[in-house]
Formats: C-alpha cells, sequence, structure tokens
C-alpha cells in the first residue's frame, strides 16, 4: 500500500473529532448567551421602572412641601396643586404619555370606550365624543387606557 495515500477512515474520524468540537464551543456559546439575555430580561424587568419612578420622585418632593406648608389660603394652595399638577403631567410626556384628545372628536373606538349614547343632540353631533367621563392616554402612541366618553346618537 502507498503510505502517501491518507487512510480515508482517518481523515473522516479526523474531521468527525473537529466537528464534534466545533458543535461544543459553538453549544458552550449559545449557553453563555442564552444565560445573559435572560439576566438582561430579568433586570430589565425588575428595573425597567426606574427611570419612570426617578422621573416622579421630584413631584412627591413637591407634595411633601405642599402637605408641610401651614397656608390656610385657598387660592394659593390651589395655585399650588395646579403647579404641581402641570409638572406631572410634562413628567409624563417626557416619559411618552400623552393624554387622548376627546374635545370635538368623532368617536374612534381605538381612542375611545363609549359609556353613554346621548339621544337629540343634532345630526352634527351624531357620532361625536359629547363628553370625557375619564380622560385615556397613550404610553409611545400604545393606548393604555381608553378615554371614556358620551356620544352624540
Amino acid at each position: 500500500a502507498d503510505k502517501a495515500e491518507v487512510d480515508p477512515l482517518k481523515k473522516a474520524q479526523q474531521e468527525v473529532e473537529e466537528l464534534k468540537k466545533a458543535l461544543l464551543y459553538k453549544t458552550a456559546e449559545f449557553e453563555n448567551y442564552r444565560k445573559r439575555t435572560m439576566k438582561e430580561k430579568t433586570d430589565l424587568i425588575l428595573n425597567g421602572g426606574e427611570k419612570t419612578i426617578s422621573a416622579i420622585l421630584p413631584i412627591l418632593d413637591d407634595f411633601e412641601r405642599a402637605l408641610a406648608d401651614k397656608s390656610e389660603d385657598p387660592k394659593a394652595i390651589k395655585e399650588g396643586v395646579q403647579m404641581i399638577f402641570n409638572k406631572f403631567i410634562k413628567t409624563l410626556e417626557g416619559l411618552g404619555v400623552k393624554k387622548i384628545e376627546t374635545a370635538d372628536k368623532d368617536f374612534d373606538v381605538d381612542f375611545h370606550e363609549a359609556i353613554a349614547m346621548v339621544p337629540g343632540m343634532g345630526d352634527d353631533k351624531k357620532g361625536k365624543v359629547i363628553d370625557c367621563v375619564q380622560t385615556g392616554y397613550t404610553l409611545n402612541d400604545k393606548v393604555i387606557r381608553h378615554a371614556k366618553v358620551a356620544v352624540g346618537q
């Protein structure tokens, strides 16, 4: 037999060994990736609200200061509450929360939930939002709470 000739069986066994090593390496690599992404996902679930809470804490501070204030002046108290409310709305907007507009809007099932039908409002009010009973909100353009509205019949 010619010794320069490579034994096909030995060659195949060598290739099988190399493939086994490559497979073990890839399997370990994938397992590490899987564990890492699961940890990242868990961290996101546990701490995803951190940005939101951090943004809201200054409003909590404002409420504490307002409650500690000894003012008896109803006008000053109302103005203080209005200021905190405005700051809260601005903070929510910064987090991607927007109020669903209802005034003079056509009833839209994607954004509005009809809780009452109001007859006798005239043809121009048919299918229009007459009154908003509870404000609705979107988060990054996804509805998180439909606006509860009365609709003209």
